[in-house]
C-alpha cells in the first residue's frame, strides 16, 4: 500500500512529468525520422528497380517481336534470355497473346489457360502497366509487344518480380533504426532524471525552506533559481512578514483587551470595597463614587459591543438591513451626538454637505462606521483643533470625506491602520480608551456595502479619510 501510495505520488509529480515530456519530445523526432526514412527508402527501391526491370522487359520484348518468337517458340536464344531474365530478377515471365491465352511460362504453371485481367486487357491497348503489391512483396509489369511496321499489339509480356532484396534491405534498416531509437531512449531517460531532478531541486529546497520557517529554524524564503522562485519567495516573505504583524498585533490585541476589561473591573471593585469598607459614606461622596462605579461599566460596554460588532460583522450569515436613508441627516445626527465630547477638547466640527444624499444603505452599520471615523477624528487631534467632514455625491455614489488636523499617521503605518487590533500609538490609544478595532470595524461595513475607503496622513499635520459607496445596494452573488 505505502509503494503504490509513493507511485501514485511520483506520476502526480512535476518531476514525472518533465521526466515523460523530455522523453517524448527528445524519441518521438526519432522515431518518426526513421520511419520517413524506411518509407522514403522503400519507395525509392522500388522505383529504381521498376525502371530497371521494365526497361530490361522492353528490350526483351522488342527481341521477341523481331524473332517472331509469338508463333515460333523454338527459338533457343529467346527462351535463353527468357530463362535468364526470370534467374536475373528472381521472377516469373509470361508471355500472353491475343486471345488472352498464355503461351509461354517460365515456371511452366499457366500455359495454355486462359487469363482475364484488366491489365493485361489494358495491356493490349497499348498502355503499360506498373504495380507494387506491398502484401506479397512483387513489382508486377505488363508491356504490350507492337510490331514495328504497323504498331499492331501481338500480345503482352506480365514480368512479376520478387522483391526479397529490398525487404531484406529493409528490415536490416529496420533493425538498425530500432537499436538507434533504442540508444536514444536510454539517453533521454539518463538525460531526463538528471533534468528533472536539477530543475524541480529549487521545489525540494522551497519545501525545506518552508519546514525552516515553521519550526523557526529560518525567517525568509530565499529561493532564487528561476524567475518564478524569486517571484514566490518575495510574495511569501511579504505574506509572511504581515501574518507576523498580525500575529503579533493578535496577541497584543489579547493582552490589551484584557488589560482594557479588567481595569474597569478593578476600578468598580475599589469603589465598590471604598464604599462597603465605611460606616457612614458622606452622599456626595457616595454619588461620586457610584458616577465613576457607572463610567466604568460604560467604558466596559463600549469595548464589549466594539468586539462583538466585529464578530458579528464577520459571520458570513450576517446581512444587512437595506433602506433608503437620507445620508444629510443621518451625519448631522451623528455630529450632534459628538459635538459635546469634541468641544470638551476646543475641536471644532464643521459639516459641508454640497447636496442632499440618499442611499440605500444599513442605517446602523453606517452610522458605526461614520462615528468611528470621527471619533478617531477626536481622539488623536490637538487641542483646539478642527475637523472637516463633507458629503457629496454623483450618478452612482456618495462620498464622505473626514479631516483633521490632528498628530497623523507615521507612513510606516499607514497601510496596517485598517487591520483589526493594530494601533499606532499604543501607549496614547491605552490613555485615551481605544481597543484598535474602530478602523476595522468602519473598513468591514464599507465593503459589506461594496463601497472603498482611503487613508491620506502627514505624521504632525493631520489625516484625511475617503469613503466611497454606491448610492444603489450591491447584493453578492451567490
Amino acid at each position: 500500500m505505502k509503494v503504490k501510495t509513493k507511485l501514485k505520488s511520483f506520476l502526480k509529480s512535476l518531476k514525472f512529468r518533465i521526466i515523460l515530456i523530455i522523453i517524448i519530445f527528445g524519441t518521438l523526432p526519432t522515431v518518426l525520422v526513421s520511419l520517413s526514412m524506411l518509407r522514403s527508402y522503400e519507395n525509392r527501391a522500388v522505383s529504381v528497380q521498376s525502371i530497371e526491370i521494365l526497361n530490361q522487359a522492353k528490350i526483351l520484348g522488342n527481341q521477341i517481336v523481331m524473332n517472331d518468337f509469338m508463333n515460333d517458340l523454338s527459338s533457343e536464344t529467346i527462351l535463353g534470355e527468357i530463362t535468364q531474365f526470370s534467374n536475373i530478377y528472381d521472377g516469373r515471365v509470361m508471355l500472353i497473346n491475343q486471345s488472352l491465352e498464355v503461351i509461354l511460362d517460365s515456371y511452366s504453371l499457366d500455359v495454355g489457360k486462359t487469363i482475364v485481367s484488366e491489365k493485361v486487357i489494358l495491356s493490349l491497348n497499348g498502355e503499360e502497366i506498373s504495380k507494387y503489391d506491398s502484401e506479397i512483396g512483387y513489382i508486377e509489369l505488363v508491356v504490350p509487344l507492337t510490331e514495328a511496321e504497323n504498331q499492331e499489339v501481338l500480345g503482352v509480356l506480365l514480368v512479376s518480380v520478387s522483391t526479397d532484396s529490398i525487404a531484406t534491405n529493409l528490415e536490416y534498416l529496420s533493425d538498425g533504426a530500432l537499436i538507434i531509437s533504442a540508444g536514444i531512449l536510454f539517453v533521454m531517460i539518463i538525460l531526463s532524471v538528471l533534468t528533472s531532478g536539477r530543475l524541480v531541486k529549487p521545489f525540494g529546497d522551497m519545501a525545506k525552506s518552508l519546514r525552516d520557517i515553521d519550526t523557526g529554524h529560518s525567517n525568509s524564503l530565499e529561493i532564487h533559481d528561476y524567475t518564478e522562485t524569486t517571484h514566490i519567495s518575495n510574495e511569501f516573505n511579504k505574506l509572511h512578514t504581515r501574518m507576523k504583524v498580525m500575529d503579533s498585533s493578535r496577541e497584543e490585541f489579547v493582552s490589551n483587551v484584557s488589560h482594557e476589561l479588567k481595569t474597569p473591573l478593578t476600578s468598580m471593585k475599589v469603589l465598590a470595597d471604598s464604599l462597603n469598607g465605611s460606616d457612614e459614606v458622606p452622599v456626595e461622596l457616595y454619588r461620586e463614587f457610584m458616577q465613576d462605579i457607572g463610567n466604568e461599566i460604560d467604558r466596559e460596554t463600549k469595548i464589549i459591543n466594539d468586539l462583538l460588532s466585529l464578530v458579528k460583522m464577520d459571520r458570513s450569515s450576517t446581512g444587512l438591513n437595506i433602506e433608503s436613508v437620507n445620508i444629510n441627516d443621518l451625519i448631522e445626527l451623528i455630529l450632534k451626538r459628538l459635538r459635546p465630547i469634541a468641544q470638551r477638547q476646543s475641536i471644532e466640527i464643521v459639516l459641508e454637505s454640497f447636496r442632499p444624499v440618499t442611499a440605500e444603505v444599513d442605517e446602523v452599520k453606517m452610522t458605526l462606521a461614520i462615528t468611528n471615523l470621527v471619533e478617531n477624528a477626536i481622539k488623536y487631534n490637538k487641542p483646539e483643533g478642527w475637523i472637516h467632514v463633507s458629503l457629496n455625491a454623483d450618478h452612482q455614489y456618495f462620498y464622505i470625506k473626514v479631516e483633521d488636523s490632528g498628530i497623523g499617521i507615521p507612513e510606516e503605518s499607514i497601510n496596517n491602520i485598517f487591520e483589526r487590533f493594530y494601533r499606532v500609538d499604543k501607549s496614547h490609544s491605552r490613555e485615551i480608551g481605544g481597543t484598535g478595532l474602530g478602523l476595522a470595524i468602519t473598513r468591514s461595513v464599507v465593503h459589506l456595502h461594496r463601497g472603498a475607503i482611503k487613508v491620506f496622513s502627514v505624521e504632525g499635520e493631520g489625516t484625511v479619510f475617503d469613503v466611497r459607496i454606491p448610492l444603489s445596494y450591491i447584493p453578492p452573488e451567490k
